[in-house]
């Protein structure tokens, strides 16, 4: 494994699978799983959202996570050395610029939604929530703007303290209470709501709601979950060690993701259906009906509180991810030092708000535009990358601890069927 041994590494493995994990889960599977589940059929898309999860986002998982640890650098310098065989093309750094678009489209609306999740979070606890009426720390641009500027100054912070004591450290103080409140929540959820009705929504597939649009939202819903096509993986591998084993950590991380995302329905639907709640109300599910229950509910105040807590923690290790990979590129490819490369694109995050807010429909456009376009072209570039551009002794090695007949099945996955499935639903998506 090539790699610079003087660079920076996480300090144990459950510091990386936390922050990993954390990177991965957040509001997409909190939040958008379950209103693209909702609004897209149920359980034929739970299925093929699984499916996508692990024929097409594993592989790239793996692809990722070794490309990122062959040089050990940012994602933008990781890509190049990959493709360093006669005749391939140092334009194969592409794959990495896709880390800087999720950072510069995905941070600014990411920060705004979680600002709100905030503050419902803190009116929760309070009792206030307004009923589903015009709550009063979250009620015009200004309030809006407020929360929006702490979210993202927390994010911040954390990512000027660096990789160990900020990220790492982070994730491993978050990601265990997150587990806690989630499982917490979604038992309750199962013993005082529609349980069964949830269960059927969840997991009786009903193949004839399945539309070309449907499966291009479960790509992107896989590949936004984990944190793929996005440059995120491979800088987060580029602070491996070259005695970790790469197919079983993305095992983990890809299992919890899912397992999260699953848990996240269970905690959600048994009370939409419980009390005759539209389970296709998109984003209003979470911050217009779920207020709603909680304002009426005894202990509606705590249960609230920690379910937007719960939000809250997982927006947060998210981004702070997001601001970690432009940081390392900044730092490592523009030559500025690490504090003012935080500082660069988390003010430029911050403008990006100002633009969501001025410009109606903005974040809507964002949201399709990375799920649908980015992150699916930056996860067929990287899996192009890894099955063809890199030679396959270079990925061996990097896969070193991989069994043969699993590295196999691997390659012919990244270099036939990743690749082909990608394009086919993307393309069929987007005509569609």
């Amino acid at each position: 494994m090539a790699g610079d041994a003087g660079k920076q590494r996480w300090s144990s493995r459950l510091g990386f699978l936390m922050a990993a994990i954390g990177s991965a889960v957040g509001l997409g599977n909190l939040w958008r799983f379950p209103f693209q589940a909702g609004e897209n059929g149920g359980g034929a898309f739970v299925l093929i959202y699984i499916a996508c999860v692990f024929l097409i986002g594993y592989p790239v998982l793996i692809a990722e996570l070794a490309i990122g640890r062959h040089k050990s650098a940012a994602a933008v310098a990781a890509t190049p050395g990959m493709a360093a065989r006669p005749g391939r093309s140092p334009n194969w750094q592409i794959a990495s610029w896709f880390g800087i678009a999720m950072a510069v489209l995905v941070l600014p609306s990411y920060s705004m939604i979680s600002g709100q999740i905030m503050a419902y979070s803190v009116m929760a606890f309070m009792g206030d929530l307004g009923a589903g009426n015009a709550p009063p720390l979250y009620g015009g641009t200004i309030t809006s703007m407020v929360w929006f500027t702490a979210f993202l100054a927390i994010t911040m912070a954390v990512a000027l303290r660096g990789l160990n004591k900020g990220i790492e450290t982070a994730s491993v103080f978050l990601m265990p209470m997150f587990f806690l409140i989630l499982v917490s929540l979604a038992a309750f959820a199962l013993f005082s709501g529609a349980a069964s009705d949830a269960l059927a929504y969840l997991f009786t597939p009903r193949f004839d709601e399945v539309t070309p649009e449907v499966v291009l939202a479960a790509l992107g819903q896989a590949l936004f979950s984990l944190g793929l096509g996005g440059a995120l993986m491979i800088t987060l591998g580029s602070f491996l060690s070259g005695d970790e084993n790469i197919s079983s950590n993305a095992t983990v991380i890809a299992g919890a993701d899912t397992s999260v995302a699953i848990v996240a329905g269970l905690m959600i639907f048994p009370i939409v259906f419980a009390f005759g709640m539209n389970p296709a109300a998109g984003m209003g599910l979470i911050f217009e009906t779920l207020p709603t229950f909680f304002a009426g509910i005894e202990f509606g105040n705590l249960i609230g509180g920690a379910f937007f807590f719960l939000a809250f923690i997982a927006a947060l290790t998210s981004s702070i991810s997001i601001l970690m990979v432009a940081r390392t590129i900044g730092s490592e490819q523009f030559g500025i030092s690490e504090r003012n490369a935080t500082m660069l694109f988390g003010l430029l995050a911050w403008g990006g708000g100002i633009g969501i807010v001025l410009i109606d429909g903005l974040d809507t456009l964002l949201d399709w535009l990375v799920g649908s376009v980015v992150l699916p072209l930056g996860a067929l570039t990287a899996a192009l990358l890894a099955g063809w551009a890199a030679p396959r002794s270079l990925m061996r090695a990097e896969l070193a601890q991989t069994s043969d007949w699993l590295f196999a099945l691997w390659r012919g996955s990244i270099r036939y069927l990743v690749p082909l499935a990608i394009t086919a639903i993307f393309v069929t998506g987007l005509a569609g």
